[in-house]
């Protein structure tokens, strides 16, 4: 007789599967205190210069009526061109801020944003699920979700190696591989509409030389680039489906005949 046994492990200790690679749990039960500011992070300037930047492509092709930005790094961006112009910034200890709120229990009700910008959080959140998940909440239906996060398979991410390293921003967080968050997304019923690897060579003092290495590069390494943007879009589906107008063929009726005879004209 054979017996089939189904246990349902908490998200806690339940290992990730990724292309068949079985991997670490997202989940942490040691606290991380994220960063407030870039200036906190090592070459922290620098990669606000080259996040600015992806995100300036994308600020134009917002529309709503409230924007969410997450995190200090988050609030430290600049968003004046957005056409979203209500934005609300929620961190602790950043001076730019204007909301001071847990991000597992945001004080907002379902869908009230039109997009929500997540600037380098996942690394220092001790539960990247139930932040997606709060974040999701909060979301309007075809809204967006722009996340940032730097890569492990990196130069970058490689330096967190190093013991000196393990106790500095950005070494200090976790690193997620972006299809790893990609994956989370696409639980929760997100389109990836746009994911750019970038910053494939770290921060050096010769911008110009820099630069043009990093153009000479950008399509052959862009797997190990040192930081990733991944634009999502909500999209819901109907839980009932509509059903088609159909148009039902008319029934054939026999019709009346006349059917007197001459005999019963002459009976009346």
């Amino acid at each position: 007789m054979l017996l089939t046994v189904s246990m349902n492990l908490s998200p806690a200790y339940d290992v990730e599967h990724l292309n068949g690679i079985a991997m670490k749990p997202a989940r942490t039960l040691k606290p991380i205190d994220p960063p407030h500011s870039w200036s906190q992070v090592t070459n922290g300037e620098w990669a606000a210069e080259l996040l600015q930047a992806q995100l300036d492509e994308w600020w134009p092709k917002l529309f709503g009526y409230h924007m969410l930005k997450l995190g200090g790094l988050s609030c430290e961006l600049a968003s004046g061109h957005c056409n979203i112009q209500h934005q609300i910034c929620i961190d602790k200890f950043n001076p730019l801020h204007n909301v001071i709120a847990d991000p597992f229990a945001l004080p907002f009700v379902e869908k009230s944003f039109d997009a929500c910008v997540i600037a380098h959080q996942l690394e220092y959140c001790s539960d990247p699920h139930r932040l997606l998940r709060e974040v999701d909440r909060v979301t309007v239906d075809d809204g967006y979700m722009l996340i940032s996060g730097y890569n492990p398979v990196s130069i970058l991410g490689m330096r967190g190696m190093l013991p000196w390293n393990r106790k500095r921003y950005p070494w200090k967080g976790r690193m997620f591989m972006p299809m790893r968050v990609k994956d989370w997304l696409s639980v929760l019923n997100y389109e990836v509409v746009f994911h750019e690897n970038f910053a494939v060579l770290p921060a050096t003092k010769h911008q110009a030389c820099s630069a043009w290495v990093e153009g000479m590069l950008s399509d052959s390494c862009a797997s190990i680039g040192s930081m990733y943007l991944i634009v999502a879009r909500k999209r819901t589906f109907p839980l009932k489906p509509i059903k088609p107008t159909w148009k039902l063929r008319r029934q054939l009726a026999p019709l009346g005949v006349n059917c007197r005879t001459n005999a019963s004209r002459k009976c009346q």
